[in-house]
């Protein structure tokens, strides 16, 4: 033990001397107390429990050693205090909010767009500590609203500024005066049911080739803002007390990283992040038992699945399990990467630390995050070296302004066996990298000179590496949305990669669409820069599979694969079943599916480009009418012995068919459609000799393509697979899938359970005996409904149709190391 810690201790208490015969008792006993009271280590550190229950009373007197009132209370010598006082209450209070996480706002950019004295005299501001944050106000405020919240109070500022959709403003003073009345009257301001918090908006240091130094929120004396629970004023420059008495505390936002924000459980074992995740899946389903009870309509009896849900603890069906991923690290072949400031206001590009929403802004490097592989870091890193040169700005995302946005890098992996894979680099043959920037407002020259530069960068730093990095394309995406989520119709262009580089070993095309190929079952799919694939190559295997056995295919099997993106689902399965049609609504994705089709030889596929809301309905129209005819045509020849020539050629024509040579039936001209009907008519009337020439015509119409070569197939299940964005199904989709009871069967895959739970309260829950019309009616607070909510409330308007029924449900992990993974749910009815 060192010298400080031993004068922190209590002095020992010293034995009381020898009482002297000769003096008076009470004398005595009176030195012996006023002796006590001043060597006791604890002497008012407590207050009196006696004092507090008499209510002002004390039967000690002058002689009680505790603490009659908070004036009298004295820290213990450990500096703690008494935990039955107010103080220490207070200060257990703040604890617990900083343990909670919410009160870190970790900020490396604020408004300089100009607006009420912006740029430079913000930036001065923020220099001068007149500059403060406002954490907690309502989502919906914009500047206005807070400019007008702050002259209601009465509080004087210079500048106020916030954006729409964020909980944090800034407000800048003119003066200290300002600035001290403001934090009185804002501390413990409510607005709405939260409570203000306020903390000090710091300056960064900036690059010298910078036209404008941003202010920033930095940790301790240049890194971050942390709010204490109590709204006090934080001055972080010096880390002491300011002067209004209130003490710093800079250490909440310590230890918050990348690696916490992107891959929460990677600290845990693999064996234990699967059970976590199979708890969490199990309290998601039991909410689609919960809601589909109340969405029930009145009158009408509770599904058998429901009523029997008690069997299985709540759920609406057994959870089979999680299927764990074949790869555990660096599975991610496509990573998407935010450009941005760090803490200590370096140019960064990796991952945001938290919610741009809450107000956090600050970038930290990828390297220590499992899911990301090393190739994606190495290049990540290669992009953030090549803007701490570049002439260009960063995008600022608070005042949408800059040039540099996003990096995305997508890897594609040679064929291999799954099983044998331990290093996610071993298998990457190809790499695309997508550059996001916003052109506005900068010269097409100099623009065109700085990307050429980059491409050199990129090109040469990736030969350089040992070993060599794979790079395949190189492509820019102009975007000037505020979010980096960029539209599917963004303008692209590639860039041309070094020759010298291509010489190197290095994969070029030159001159040809940006594209790379991975393998799924086998089968080669090209894959474009805006194209849907998933990011966990080996075990989507796992999960088409499920799919695939859990949806009962086979030859006579009508697969409609709804949400198909590239066409991975539909075509690893198109040599199980007779047809498949696919729908997507990125144009981009149906152009690679169809590529995809052309490439593995398979030809019973049709890929349509729509919104499966619109096209839903008619594809389903038009494949069952086609069908249900060819049924007609057989059941006629049955029927009739005297038709026998028909008969044999149907039998013949049936027998000869194997599913590789079913057709697309959208081969069937419109004009041949009307051509059914009117022989339709003809096999319902007239002489025999007349039905069997029709039927005859019937037949030959139905199994012949443009060529007259090529026979449709005839479809007795009709199968839906479904894998939705994490929104779900549009509710126009979900009232298709019902009302069109031949479809007996649908494959549920979510990357949402959420979504997946809304979606199966309507399909599953059972149709009123009158359709409630949609109207006003408990329709205002729709806003803040849950999914669940809002779908118990559209149940109520869905067509009478017979509904499905959860049969049982699996996990697949694609995602290890977070919390997410995908669902699959079959439903029958």
């Amino acid at each position: 033990m060192d010298g400080q810690e031993l004068s922190n201790q209590p002095d020992p208490i010293e034995a009381p001397s020898e009482p002297n015969p000769n003096t008076d008792p009470a004398t005595e006993k009176r030195k012996r107390d006023d002796q006590e009271k001043e060597q006791h280590p604890l002497w008012k550190t407590s207050l009196c429990s006696f004092f507090r229950r008499s209510n002002g009373s004390c039967s000690h007197g002058d002689a009680c050693r505790y603490a009659h009132g908070e004036s009298e209370l004295r820290p213990r010598p450990d500096n703690t205090w008494d935990p039955t006082s107010e103080r220490a209450k207070k200060m257990a209070r703040k604890d617990e909010g900083e343990k909670e996480g919410g009160n870190d706002v970790m900020m490396t950019e604020a408004f300089s767009d100009g607006e009420e004295g912006g740029g430079s005299s913000a930036v001065a501001a923020a220099e001068g500590g007149l500059s403060k944050c406002l954490v907690n106000l309502p989502m919906r405020w914009i500047s206005d609203n807070l400019r007008n919240f702050l002259n209601e109070n009465g509080i004087s500022f210079k500048s106020a500024k916030k954006k729409k959709g964020m909980v944090v403003g800034f407000v800048s003073f003119e003066s200290a005066e300002q600035l001290h009345s403001a934090l009185k009257e804002l501390d413990g301001k409510s607005v709405g049911n939260k409570t203000l918090k306020v903390g000090d908006v710091m300056q960064r240091s900036v690059d010298k080739k910078s036209k404008v130094a941003l202010p920033s929120v930095e940790e301790n004396d240049q890194k971050t803002v942390s709010i204490n629970g109590n709204s006090e004023l934080i001055d972080l420059e010096d880390g002491e007390p300011t002067d209004d008495g209130l003490t710093s505390n800079s250490s909440d936002s310590r230890g918050r990283s990348a690696r916490d924000a992107v891959t929460p459980l990677a600290d845990m074992p693999y064996a234990d992040q699967l059970e976590h995740k199979k708890k969490s899946l199990i309290q998601t389903l039991k909410r689609l038992t919960r809601n589909a009870r109340k969405a029930c309509p009145n009158g009408i009896p509770l599904p058998e699945w429901v009523l029997k849900s008690r069997e299985i603890g709540g759920l609406p069906c057994k959870l089979e399990g999680i299927l764990e991923s074949p790869l555990v690290n660096g599975y991610r072949n496509k990573c998407e990467f935010s450009v941005g400031y760090s803490l200590q206001g370096k140019p960064t590009v990796g991952f945001l630390l938290g919610n741009f929403r809450e107000g956090v802004t600050a970038v930290q490097e990828p390297v220590d995050c499992p899911n990301v592989s090393r190739i994606a870091s190495r290049y990540a890193a290669i992009f953030e070296e090549f803007l701490s040169q570049s002439s260009f700005p960063i995008w600022n995302r608070l005042n949408n302004t800059g040039f540099w946005r996003q990096l995305t890098v997508r890897e594609g992996k040679k064929p291999g066996n799954s099983a044998e894979v331990k290093n996610s680099d071993s298998t990457v043959s190809e790499v695309m990298l997508m550059v996001q920037v916003c052109t506005a407002g900068f010269d097409d020259e100099k623009v065109n000179n700085e990307l050429q530069r980059m491409a050199q960068e990129f090109s040469s730093r990736a030969t350089a590496e040992t070993p060599c990095l794979p790079l395949t394309a190189i492509v820019i995406q102009d975007h000037k949305g505020i979010s980096n989520a960029a539209p599917a119709d963004a303008p692209l262009r590639s860039l041309p990669i070094p020759k010298e580089c291509s010489d190197s070993g290095l994969v070029a095309h030159d001159g040809v669409e940006a594209r790379i190929h991975d393998y799924i079952s086998n089968l080669q799919f090209s894959i474009s820069p805006m194209a849907f694939f998933q990011v966990n190559t080996l075990a989507a295997e796992k999960l088409y599979a499920l799919a695939g056995v859990w949806a009962g295919l086979g030859p006579d099997t009508l697969l409609f694969d709804i949400c198909c993106g590239t066409g991975t689902i539909g075509l690893t399965l198109a040599h199980r079943v007779g047809m498949v049609v696919g729908i997507e609504m990125n144009a981009s994705a149906v152009s690679d599916a169809e590529r995809n089709a052309d490439i593995n030889g398979i030809k019973n596929c049709r890929f349509v480009c729509a919104k499966a809301e619109d096209v839903m309905g008619p594809l389903l129209k038009e494949y069952l009418t086609l069908s249900q005819k060819q049924e007609e045509i057989v059941e006629l020849a049955k029927d009739n012995k005297e038709i026998k020539s028909s008969e044999t050629t149907l039998d013949s024509a049936e027998g000869a068919l194997e599913p590789e040579e079913s057709s697309c039936l959208e081969q069937i001209e419109p004009e041949e459609c009307s051509c059914l009907e009117q022989i339709n008519s003809q096999c319902e009337s007239g002489s025999l000799e007349n039905r069997k020439k029709a039927a005859e015509s019937k037949y030959q119409i139905i199994s012949t393509s443009d060529n007259g070569t090529t026979p449709v197939k005839q479809f007795k299940n009709i199968v839906a697979i479904v894998d939705p964005p994490r929104v779900g199904l549009h509710p126009s989709v979900i009232k298709v899938l019902r009302s069109h009871s031949t479809l007996r069967r649908l494959v549920y895959i979510s990357c949402n359970p959420d979504s997946l739970v809304a979606n199966a309260i309507e399909l599953c829950t059972p149709s009123a005996d009158k359709t409630e019309k949609g109207g006003q009616k408990n329709n205002r607070g729709w806003r803040n409904m849950s999914s669940a909510g809002l779908a118990r409330h559209r149940a109520k308007s869905m067509p009478y149709s017979e509904p499905f029924k959860p049969v049982k449900a699996m996990a697949v992990d694609l995602f290890p190391h977070t919390p997410h993974c995908e669902l699959v749910m079959l439903l029958e009815r």
